[in-house]
């Protein structure tokens, strides 16, 4: 496992970090994973190296911090917990986002509930600070609080020993340049894959000229980058790999584009003896801007997978390769 810097925070991270969405479980995933087995895959995500653990109260209300804590305990000094804040669900405080699992999420970046969400993750993470604590979306209207008063609000944290260090996700170059005025910004946590390359116009030279931390997500594309997810996949109509406007690739001609350029890679996981999990995550993390890259994983089989990445060097010219098919692919049809 290779290890870089958390922006400025002084803190060294695996390049491959645990996202633990779908730990959370809920209807999108499609299903209710067993608590006992995401302890064993956290457990064993810090035994291969792996310390940078990410997750938000909103994955599964709660669900995934409680998991997160548990699976840490008695190894808290070995993890990197990363949690976030601003989707409010307990009442309407702050602007509508959307519904999800029978429950209306506010974006809310108010004082007051960030104050109950910083109290309520320690709680469920079972620890008395967070080592990164990132905006999971900013304020929008019509409940949209300065800034600077939200900052203000983490700063305050970080004084008290809550929290270790200040992160982003999902802003825009203008946005992030406001909470950069306000206090030091260590991370910014943003959708980057070889499919989904716009991050690559503004926000990642932006995030290096401020010698910040990235942390990309779906960067494998919910397992189609994988190549097991085959033209026979069906998925119902509640799964989030059916919502053509979150993840059109997963439309049936737009996987067999895809699947076609993965097996044009074949001499490329023979060459490096990987898999192609483990191409798409060094090709990802070896990019301009990019410094950890998020894997989520359901079984450990997976997590062993994606956790063999970390040490693999891909050379330059096969890079070039792989990001000239994929730029052939174009947009989704």
């Amino acid at each position: 496992m290779q290890y870089r810097p958390l922006g400025q925070s002084g803190i060294n991270a695996s390049t491959i970090a645990l996202g633990t969405w779908v730990l959370g479980g809920g209807t999108p995933w499609g299903d209710n994973p067993d608590d006992a087995q995401s302890i064993r895959l956290i457990q064993t995500a810090l035994d291969l190296g792996i310390n940078l653990i990410d997750t938000a109260p909103a994955y599964g209300w709660g669900r995934s911090e409680t998991v997160v804590g548990k699976a840490v305990k008695g190894r808290r000094e070995q993890a990197l917990i990363a949690t976030k804040c601003g989707l409010w669900w307990e009442d309407a405080r702050g602007s509508y986002f959307a519904d999800l699992d029978g429950k209306a999420m506010h974006r809310s970046l108010r004082p007051d509930t960030l104050q109950l969400e910083i109290d309520n993750s320690l709680r469920r993470l079972h620890t008395d600070y967070v080592d990164l604590y990132q905006v999971h979306w900013p304020a929008m209207a019509p409940d949209k609080t300065p800034v600077a008063d939200s900052m203000a609000c983490l700063l305050k944290f970080q004084e008290q020993g809550k929290i270790r260090h200040i992160g982003v996700s999902n802003v825009t170059p203008d946005e992030l340049q406001e909470f950069l005025g306000c206090g030091a910004i260590v991370s910014h946590q943003l959708r980057y894959s070889m499919l989904c390359r716009e991050a690559e116009q503004e926000i990642l030279p932006l995030c290096a000229q401020h010698q910040m931390a990235t942390l990309t997500y779906m960067s494998l594309e919910q397992g189609l980058l994988t190549g097991k997810v085959g033209m026979e996949r069906v998925f119902r109509a509640d799964e989030f790999r059916s919502n053509e406007a979150w993840n059109p690739w997963f439309t049936p001609a737009n996987r067999r584009r895809v699947l076609d350029v993965l097996a044009n890679w074949r001499e490329l996981l023979v060459k490096y003896d990987c898999t192609l999990s483990q191409l798409a995550i060094a090709w990802t993390a070896a990019q301009p801007g990019v410094t950890h890259v998020l894997c989520g994983t359901r079984t450990l089989s997976q997590l062993a997978d994606n956790a063999k990445a970390g040490g693999l060097a891909l050379e330059a010219a096969d890079m070039r390769r792989m990001r000239a098919d994929v730029v052939a692919l174009g947009e989704p049809v």
